[in-house]
């Protein structure tokens, strides 16, 4: 009795230890296996020169690096040929910030094609701020602080806009102003009349209010996917979203606005995923025009 209730012992202990390494091998592979997510955004508000462009999407890239110099990065980026690339904040990691690796990946990321960038929470948390703007300016970055741009192409024309992170304004938002307040900035950057909107902002808790502002597609971050990916649940938790968060990654639509919430790239105070493997977001726009 003894010796077979030592042999069903040993077998349950050893099996825990193969799933224990499967798992942390799995986790391991699954933090630098980074990918591409692909999604078309059909509409007949997008222009008919506009079908086919290609929006690459990069975010909370906190200092990673993929291949030396982000090479890996960069040649996945340079193989999905985008028409533009855009950054939705945190390029960098306040908590252990390297400045070198965000600027010498934006400066080969500028000759893939042209890179518009926004601000997360780590950048209005770091101190030379404005010093770091000024050389991804230099580097040719169009950065988009409560600004729009018009795209142009065949005559035709989308505006894309970029908000500021709200913390650089509200820290902690103890009395919920920021809804209010990303709402302002909208309403005065939105072309609502006759344009397609683009809008570029960190963070993904505030689709209700790009939803009641008439945008039409958003690019966002922050999540980072939840962080520990559940089967048939998602993510875990994610800033500003708390437990099982409700916009975390892949694509969501309320009536005519749609919203990619990328994955992300690195990671910042919790040091790895789990289930959740970084990613670039390719979008596709595909105008019912055509």
């Amino acid at each position: 009795m003894k010796k077979h209730l030592s042999k069903k012992f040993s077998i349950v202990f050893y099996t825990l230890i193969v799933l224990l390494i499967i798992i942390i091998t799995w986790t391991m592979w699954g933090n630098t296996a980074l990918m591409t997510s692909e999604v078309t955004i059909s509409s007949n508000r997008i222009p008919s020169a506009f079908s086919g462009f290609r929006i690459a999407q990069v975010s909370d890239l906190h200092n990673s690096e993929f291949g030396k110099n982000n090479a890996r990065l960069l040649q996945m980026l340079s193989e999905n040929t985008p028409d533009i690339i855009v950054i939705t904040g945190d390029l960098v990691d306040a908590q252990h910030t390297d400045i070198d690796i965000a600027l010498g990946f934006v400066k080969q990321a500028v000759q893939i094609a042209p890179v518009y960038y926004v601000t997360g929470n780590h950048e209005a948390s770091l101190s030379n701020y404005s010093e770091f703007q000024m050389n991804l300016v230099a580097l040719g970055v169009g950065v988009l602080e409560n600004q729009a741009v018009q795209l142009e192409q065949g005559g035709e024309r989308i505006t894309l806009i970029g908000l500021s992170d709200p913390n650089f304004t509200i820290r902690g938002d103890m009395f919920g102003e920021v809804p209010a307040m990303v709402a302002t900035k909208l309403e005065n950057l939105l072309d609502t009349e006759s344009g397609y909107n683009i809008l570029l902002s960190h963070r993904p808790e505030l689709f209700e209010t790009y939803v009641n502002c008439g945008v039409d597609l958003v690019f966002s971050g922050h999540a980072h996917g939840g962080q520990f990916r559940l089967p048939f649940v998602g993510g875990l938790i994610a800033p500003n979203q708390g437990l099982f968060p409700q916009y975390d990654a892949g694509l969501y639509a309320d009536g005519n606005t749609n919203m990619v919430v990328s994955r992300g790239i690195g990671n910042s105070i919790i040091p790895f995923r789990f289930n959740n493997r970084p990613e670039i977001v390719l979008v596709e726009l595909s105008s019912q025009n055509s």
